[in-house]
């Protein structure tokens, strides 16, 4: 049993959180609450006392990231609560802080002028369950379009396909008498409509209210002194564009070719991920994560896992803990391929490139293929280890990989592609996110560590047993394109660092911890289970009730907030530059979008 899961990294994390509690009570002493309600952790802080916390918090205590904000509908109580995660960009543990409104007019300060990465999340959290950010810059509806009926994560919201509130459904099992839900209601069709709605005379007022708000660029004076006159127009980007990664949109002013503002709208793949994992049963949204970043399967599994697990008080074999790491890092490999390869088809070098990345990533999959019996849905995790151990013959498999065939092809795809001028061009200098913004706006992964901040959730607060292992953060300083693709190839090598060390000390032994349950019984409480997933920080707050299924589910995205600073790394860039900077971002649009 190795640390970070036995008993002995239990008691490390006790005695982390002992000192946060200690540290927090010498500052805020008599203004917070300790969460007392059972298997709970952190603190209750009043609405109106929260943006002086959190302030300080920052400014005083170090704690400059704030990674994950997160409503939580607690009708029974008749309250809302959000909860935020603040960490330190140095490494440690969480300081969770939580605050609580009224249900029936949920209203909380905003976190915005104080860490602008909250915006996206705060609108999130207003569309989906209604709580008011007061203060927020621009607060409306972000997953969901303007004329949407009602915040569809309430726990007292129901779809016209609305059956039950809980899986299995009593129609399915144990019976098993199956129906289409769809044919019972009026036309068959999954729409509510608000009241008095007519689509004849719908004007779409999201995007009315969008335009309005983009800023008008100031006139420029030409040499003699006198005005030049400029032209501005909006234009559109997506969300139909081969080049947008899938159904994304941005709205770009344009002052000529310069941009002036940009601001991304999304939504158009939103399919309620959340309130879908909220009805299924623990084990069900094991292979449901793998549709979320669906590039990385692998380790949106772990990220679950671990949240449940810690909840469940379970230990994971040794065995299942290399493997995990294993895949993991396989995982990191695949990502990055794919994502260098597309980033130089948004470049201009159709195809060739990506196609040569793509090759090896058919290798990886290949693996994936082996142990899971899939290549990219794998739903290969299971709550105390995995679903199945290594099949005979993968072993050598992979360490021919990890030995031999990617590290020639890394060494390749670098001698063509970093030093090629029309990438250095099209690179260096564009886009420009400076390590103070990166902070701010809690950019994750890639872009938090281009932009010269060494924050990786493997070193800042090890989780598995990736403390055990010799490996470096790969640092890069300017926050550009340019250091957005080379941090990639930076972390291949040490993902293949990390895969030599797994392969030369796997021991055998056990892959899963006890009989791998059908269903399981979680303990009331709440956890927040993060990895360092290839696109950055991907987190899973879940709150137990003690019943099958989760009573709040929430999924800290990468590719979702990491597009916050977007429109800050886009003013000023020419127009030509907005594929090749959102190509360096790396989204998947399951994963924004849920």
């Amino acid at each position: 049993m190795g640390p970070g899961v036995g008993e002995e990294s239990l008691d490390m994390l006790e005695e982390r959180k002992k000192n946060v509690l200690d540290e927090i009570r010498a500052h805020f002493d008599g203004e917070i609450l300790v969460d007392e309600r059972e298997g709970h952790e952190g603190f209750l802080v009043a609405p109106d006392r929260l943006v002086a916390f959190a302030t300080a918090a920052r400014d005083e205590l170090g704690y400059d990231y704030l990674s994950s904000v997160t409503g939580v509908d607690y009708l029974p109580d008749e309250k809302m609560e959000v909860v935020y995660h603040f960490f330190r960009s140095q490494g440690g543990p969480a300081l969770v802080i939580k605050t609580q409104t009224p249900r029936g007019n949920p209203s909380v300060p905003s976190l915005v002028p104080v860490y602008p990465g909250a915006d996206f999340q705060e609108r999130e959290a207003w569309d989906l369950l209604g709580i008011r950010f007061e203060g927020h810059p621009n607060l409306k509806r972000i997953l969901t379009w303007e004329g949407f009926y009602g915040h569809p994560l309430r726990k007292d919201w129901h779809e016209p396909y609305y059956e039950e509130d809980n899986k299995p459904f009593k129609s399915r099992w144990p019976e098993g008498d199956v129906i289409r839900i769809e044919d019972q209601i009026p036309f068959h069709k999954n729409v509510h409509y608000p009241e008095k709605f007519s689509a004849e005379t719908w004007i779409p007022e999201g995007d009315a209210g969008l335009y309005a708000g983009l800023s008008r660029v100031p006139e420029k004076r030409s040499g003699n002194g006198q005005p030049l006159k400029t032209d501005q127009i909006v234009v559109n980007l997506g969300p139909q564009h081969p080049s947008t990664h899938g159904v994304f949109r941005m709205v770009v002013t344009l002052d000529g070719e310069t941009i002036v503002d940009l601001q991304p709208v999304m939504g158009y793949l939103h399919r309620n991920h959340e309130k879908i994992a909220e009805r299924n049963t623990y084990i069900m949204n094991m292979p449901f994560t793998d549709r979320l970043d669906y590039i990385c399967s692998m380790s949106n599994n772990l990220g679950y896992a671990l949240a449940v697990e810690k909840l469940m008080g379970i230990a994971v074999p040794e065995r299942a803990e290399y493997i995990r790491v294993m895949m993991a890092e396989l995982t990191r490999i695949v990502n990055h391929l794919w994502a260098i390869g597309f980033l130089l088809n948004d470049l201009g070098a159709f195809f060739t490139p990506a196609l040569y990345a793509i090759n090896e990533r058919e290798l990886v999959l290949d693996v994936f293929e082996a142990v899971s019996g899939s290549r990219m849905m794998c739903n290969y995790l299971r709550f105390g280890g995995l679903a199945r151990d290594l099949p005979d013959g993968t072993f050598e498999v992979i360490k021919e990989l990890v030995t031999n065939r990617l590290p020639r092809k890394v060494e390749e795809l670098d001698l063509y592609i970093t030093s090629n001028e029309i990438v250095r061009a099209r690179g260096i200098g564009v886009g420009v996110l400076t390590r103070e913004q990166a902070l701010a706006y809690s950019a994750a992964g890639p872009v938090l560590r281009a932009s010269g901040v060494a924050y990786d959730v493997r070193r800042a607060d090890p989780y598995s047993i990736y403390d055990r292992f010799d490996f470096d953060i790969p640092v890069r300083n300017n926050g550009d394109v340019y250091d957005r693709y080379l941090i990639r190839i930076d972390e291949i090598w040490q993902s293949l660092r990390i895969l030599e060390q797994v392969i030369r000390d796997i021991p055998q032994g056990e892959i899963q911890t006890g009989k791998s349950p059908y269903q399981v019984r979680v303990p009331r409480g709440d956890s927040y289970g993060r990895v360092e997933n290839p696109k950055g920080e991907l987190g899973f707050y879940v709150v137990s009730d003690g019943k099958p299924n989760p009573w709040r589910y929430h999924v800290r995205a990468p590719s979702f907030i990491n597009l916050t600073a977007m429109g800050e790394m886009c003013k000023g860039q020419k127009i030509a530059d907005v594929v090749a900077v959102l190509g360096s971002i790396d989204i998947v649009l399951g994963e924004t979008d849920r």
